[in-house]
C-alpha cells in the first residue's frame, strides 16, 4: 500500500492545483448549489434537465404545475456541454430583466438566430443600436393619429365586409352541422389587418373567396408550421441541434425550409407589386417617403352602414368593462406565453437564482397568472371586475406583473392598436351573434408556439340574435 501511494504520488501533486477549478466548475453546474423550492428529483450530471425534456410536450401545463408549489417560481439547469437555461415567473425577477438591468438581457446572439431566418432582424428580433433606432422610428409613427384613424378604418372594414357577412352565412345553415374554426378565423382576420396597415396590401384571406382561396390558406399553414419549427428550436436542450437537422433535411427543419420559402416568396411578391405601383406613380416614389406613404389610402373603404351602434375611437375607448374582458381573458391565455432573452454577463436574481454568462432566460406568462402570489386565491378564475375600480373604470396593472404586452423599455408599441382590433371584433360580434364552442368536453388542448394557440382550432357554431341591426365603426 504504501509502495503504492509513493509511486502516485507525483500524479496526485500533479492534480492537486486543478482540485480548486474542479469544485468550482461542480458547484457552479451542480443545481443544489441554487435554490432548490421545486421540489423536482435532481439526477447526477443532468440535474433536472430529464424534466424538461419529458415534458416538453405540455411545458406549460407542466411548468406551471411545478411554479405553483414552488416559493421562488424559477427553475433552471445547466449541463456540460449544453446552454444554461433559467424560467422563471416571478414578477421582480421579470422587472430585473427588462427593466432594472435591460442591458444584461437582450435578445442576444444565440436567440436572434434561431429566429433570423423567420424575423431577419427587425424590431423583434435585434439588438443594440439597430434595435434603438426602429424602436424610435416605430415609436414616432405609432403616435400619429392619422395612423390610429387608417387602423380604425382598416378594422371596420374587415369587421362590416367579411367578418359580419361570414357569420351570417354560417348562421343561416339550419342542419345543425355547420361550424366555424374561431381560431382560424381570427388569424385571417389579423392578417388581413396586418398586411393592409403595414404593406398597403390587401390579401382579402377573410373574403368569401379568400377562405377557399388555395394561395392564402399555404400562406396560413406555412406561417403556422415556421411558428412551431422555431419554438422547437427553443425548446431543444441542445441549441446548435436545428443546423444539423436543416443539413440533413430533417423534421421539423425540412417543413420549416418549405415554409420560410412560401413566406418569403409571399412577402417578395408585395414588395415587387409595391414598386411596381411606386414607379408608375411619381408622387409615391419621393425620396422622403415614409412609413405612412402605407397608409395613403386611408379610408377610402367606407364599409357597411349601421343603424344601431356607431363605435368611434373614443367610444371604444369609455367601454371599460369590454376592455376589462379582454385584459382578463389575455392574462389567462397570454398571447405570447412564454419569451426568452439571454444573459450578457453572470448574474443573480431577486429570488437567489444564478444566472451565467451566455444562458437563455424565459419568463412565462401563463404560468404567472396562476400563481397566488401575484393574483390571488382566485388567480385561476376569469374575473374581469379584477381590473375594474369602484366606479367601475378599468385600472390597468403593474406591467411585470401582466407582461402581455412586454414591459421596461421594450414595452409593445402596438398596444392601443391591438385592443381597438379586439373591441372592435367583441362588440360587433357579441351584439349580433351568440357563439357555442362545439369543439368537445373540456377545454381546448394548447400548442406552445410562438404565438399561444389550440390545438385542433376553436370550433364553434355561431347564431345570429334576431331583431338586432348591423353595426358599424367610424374614426374620429
Amino acid at each position: 500500500m504504501e509502495h503504492s501511494l509513493t509511486s502516485s504520488s507525483p500524479l496526485l501533486l500533479l492534480l492537486l492545483p486543478l482540485l480548486p477549478l474542479v469544485c468550482f466548475v461542480y458547484r457552479r453546474q451542480d443545481p443544489k448549489n441554487q435554490p432548490r423550492a421545486h421540489g423536482l428529483k435532481v439526477y447526477p450530471i443532468l440535474g433536472i434537465l430529464p424534466h424538461f425534456v419529458k415534458n416538453r410536450d405540455c411545458f406549460l401545463e407542466w411548468y406551471t404545475g411545478v411554479m405553483q408549489s414552488s416559493s421562488t417560481h424559477t427553475l433552471h439547469f445547466k449541463v456540460f456541454g449544453l446552454t444554461g437555461v433559467a424560467v422563471t415567473a416571478d414578477s421582480a425577477n421579470l422587472e430585473h430583466m427588462l427593466k432594472t438591468n435591460f442591458g444584461n438581457y437582450p435578445k442576444g446572439e444565440l436567440a436572434v438566430s434561431m429566429l433570423e431566418d423567420f424575423l431577419g432582424h427587425g424590431i423583434f428580433n435585434s439588438d443594440g443600436e439597430q434595435w434603438l433606432w426602429q424602436r424610435k422610428a416605430a415609436s414616432y409613427e405609432f403616435s400619429k393619429r392619422s395612423l390610429r384613424n387608417f387602423v380604425v378604418d382598416a378594422v371596420r372594414f374587415e369587421v362590416i365586409e367579411r367578418l359580419l357577412p361570414l357569420l351570417e352565412r354560417a348562421g343561416r345553415e339550419r342542419d345543425g352541422q355547420t361550424t366555424l374554426d374561431m381560431q382560424d378565423v381570427l388569424e385571417r382576420f389579423a392578417f388581413d389587418n396586418i398586411c393592409r396597415v403595414a404593406f398597403g396590401k390587401d390579401p382579402a384571406c377573410l373574403a368569401e373567396e379568400g377562405m377557399a382561396a388555395p394561395e392564402c390558406t399555404e400562406f396560413m399553414t406555412a406561417f403556422n408550421d415556421a411558428q412551431n419549427a422555431i419554438m422547437a428550436r427553443f425548446m431543444s436542450p441542445a441549441k446548435w441541434l436545428w443546423r444539423v437537422k436543416r443539413v440533413l433535411g430533417m423534421e421539423p427543419e425540412m417543413r420549416m425550409r418549405s415554409a420560410i420559402a412560401t413566406i418569403h416568396g409571399y412577402a417578395d411578391k408585395i414588395v415587387r407589386e409595391r414598386r411596381e405601383r411606386r414607379g408608375e406613380a411619381g408622387e409615391l416614389a419621393r425620396s422622403d417617403d415614409d412609413f405612412l406613404s402605407r397608409f395613403a389610402a386611408a379610408g377610402e373603404h367606407s364599409g357597411g352602414e349601421g343603424t344601431s351602434a356607431t363605435f368611434s375611437f373614443d367610444e371604444l375607448r369609455e367601454m371599460h368593462y369590454l376592455h376589462a374582458a379582454i385584459t382578463e381573458s389575455m392574462r389567462l391565455y397570454p398571447p405570447v406565453a412564454a419569451d426568452t432573452h439571454s444573459c450578457k454577463e453572470d448574474d443573480l436574481l431577486p429570488d437567489g437564482t444564478f444566472v451565467g454568462k451566455g444562458w437563455l432566460i424565459t419568463y412565462c406568462a401563463y404560468a404567472m397568472a396562476r400563481l397566488e402570489g401575484i393574483w390571488g386565491e382566485d388567480c385561476e378564475e376569469f374575473r374581469p371586475e379584477r381590473w375594474l375600480d369602484e366606479e367601475g373604470a378599468f385600472r390597468p396593472e403593474n406591467p411585470f406583473k401582466y407582461p402581455i404586452f412586454h414591459a421596461g423599455p421594450r414595452m409593445c408599441l402596438g398596444k392601443e392598436m391591438a385592443y381597438i382590433q379586439m373591441k372592435s371584433v367583441a362588440a360587433c360580434v357579441f351584439e349580433r351573434f351568440s357563439l357555442r364552442y362545439v369543439g368537445g368536453e373540456g377545454h381546448p388542448k394548447l400548442v406552445m408556439s410562438l404565438t399561444l394557440r389550440m390545438r385542433g382550432g376553436f370550433a364553434n357554431a355561431g347564431e345570429e340574435q334576431r331583431g338586432l341591426a348591423s353595426c358599424s365603426l367610424r374614426s374620429v
